[in-house]
């Protein structure tokens, strides 16, 4: 069985911290983040995928310039989408409906938002298309669905992963005989 390492990197912060930010396209702090491009550096790639929203989107055009990658934009690789209450901070909306959301986000998504199910589809559906040594420049929502599809991990299980801006994975997948994915190792590649 042939595996695929992939790399999902977060993007650095955002202008604005501390917000539910999903599909809301807020800029990057800084584009041009040498840590994000030392990271990058550091793994031997072969393309470079990203969200299309701005805060990803903007640091992987940079990356792909100085790597000499091609890069490809892709809306699957968005963070779960907020819906009404995109951009907001969470102590303004009701701690009841946050509550709700946190412990069954399919049942209970955001109002106009994406059930956590969605999401995991949506990333199950882009990791298929990956090549071997390709850089995802993504979102912790998305990486973390990510890692869920991999692992089988529900919502609780992959929320409790730390994944700070600039935050890096190393993931081994292999597929079974049908050429779904079925296996995930970590950061000992």
């Amino acid at each position: 069985m042939t595996s695929r390492v992939i790399h999902l990197l977060r993007h650095g912060p955002p202008v604005r911290t501390g917000l539910l930010l999903g599909h809301v396209d807020e800029p990057a702090q800084n584009a041009n983040c040498p840590l994000i491009l030392g990271r990058a550096r550091a793994l031997p790639l072969r393309a470079l995928v990203s969200s299309d929203l701005m805060r990803a989107a903007a640091q992987a055009s940079h990356l792909a310039d100085q790597l000499g990658l091609p890069l490809t934009l892709s809306r699957n690789w968005r963070e779960l989408d907020f819906g009404e209450w995109d951009g907001e901070h969470p102590h303004t909306l009701s701690s009841e409906a946050l509550a709700r959301f946190w412990d069954d986000p399919d049942g209970c998504p955001p109002p106009c938002g994406e059930r956590w199910s969605d999401l995991r589809s949506r990333v199950a559906g882009a990791l298929a298309g990956l090549d071997t040594h390709t850089l995802v420049l993504a979102h912790a929502g998305a990486m973390r669905a990510a890692v869920s599809v991999l692992t089988g991990l529900d919502h609780r299980g992959v929320w409790a992963i730390d994944l700070p801006y600039r935050a890096l994975l190393t993931l081994r997948i292999w597929p079974d005989l049908n050429g779904q994915i079925i296996g995930l190792a970590g950061d000992e590649l």
